[in-house]
């Protein structure tokens, strides 16, 4: 039995399916709400919230994988939890972070999981993805409603990875040998800029969709609001502020695990135009996105 947590997120929908396409099962996801959660055909669905024990508990019974996004309630209690109910393998998703950015607030917090997950005594396999595509989603409201897109550090690149080769990477590691001890820096085949993923939309779209380039405090006061202070610098550090080699790396670790090169950010944004307003029929009819 596999559980996947997160199930109804970017990364756990799309590895069930992978999970399911690839005859992995038995499967089980967890959701809060799992009457409302659309899962693959024979997937079980369970209802936990990792914030409780309890709960923890009945998800995990008869588990003997476990894919993890941290965070969901104490990761303390949750890999005691797996251990206890048997669980041999965990695939934890971290963040590039950890090896790019170690000194942050949140880096640490991750690098403190993966430090549990080593000294767990269950078999291991560490994921550190670097910016999620789907992370644009942010910009949807703004873009249904025909504003301009606002965002700093406008033209540096980084190589956004497809949450769905997050997944691809997750179903090699929890289904295949030569895995366990193994942690993994993922990133998407290209570095992308804010502004070149406004136009990757706008494409999609057909439609112009004005950019505007704010400066990094005028970002940080909307981003604090939602995420604190502290969280928010973090972020601007690794999008622009403080960015080095390591973070603007593009690896080849999605290939050389899946077989399969690593889906560019226009991919994503063509899968979910929808996120953002109809696009035109006529594609003929596109114009040049503008930034400004």
């Amino acid at each position: 039995m596999i559980l996947v947590t997160g199930a109804t997120g970017n990364v756990g929908s799309a590895l069930l399916r992978e999970l399911h396409a690839a005859g992995a099962g038995p499967l089980r996801g967890l959701s809060r709400r799992p009457a409302r959660a659309v899962f693959p055909a024979g997937v079980e669905a369970v209802e936990g919230d990792f914030a409780g024990g309890e709960s923890v508990k009945s998800a995990l019974d008869g588990v003997r994988s476990l894919f993890l996004v941290s965070r969901l309630g104490s990761d303390r209690d949750i890999l005691d939890a797996a251990r206890t109910a048997g669980v041999e393998h965990v695939v934890l998703v971290s963040s590039i972070t950890a090896q790019t950015h170690p000194h942050l607030g949140p880096a640490v917090e991750n690098l403190e999981v993966e430090a549990l997950l080593k000294s767990s005594g269950m078999a291991w396999t560490i994921l550190r993805p670097t910016q999620f595509a789907s992370n644009t989603a942010m910009w949807a409201a703004s873009i249904r409603a025909g504003e301009a897109v606002h965002a700093p550090y406008a033209d540096v690149a980084l190589p956004t990875i497809h949450p769905a080769d997050i997944a691809a990477v997750a179903r090699v590691a929890l289904t295949e040998p030569g895995h366990e001890g193994r942690t993994y820096a993922l990133t998407g085949p290209e570095a992308v800029t804010p502004r070149q993923q406004v136009a990757a939309i706008a494409a999609a779209l057909g439609r112009d969709v004005p950019f505007v380039e704010v400066s990094r405090q005028e970002a940080h006061a909307s981003m604090a609001a939602v995420f604190g202070s502290e969280a928010a610098d973090a972020v601007l550090d690794v999008m622009g502020g403080e960015v080095n080699a390591e973070v603007l790396a593009v690896r080849d670790t999605v290939a050389r695990v899946t077989g399969s090169a690593a889906r560019p950010f226009r991919q994503w944004a063509e899968e979910n135009v929808g996120l953002f307003g109809p696009a035109r029929s006529d594609r003929s009819a596109r114009r040049r996105p503008r930034s400004v």
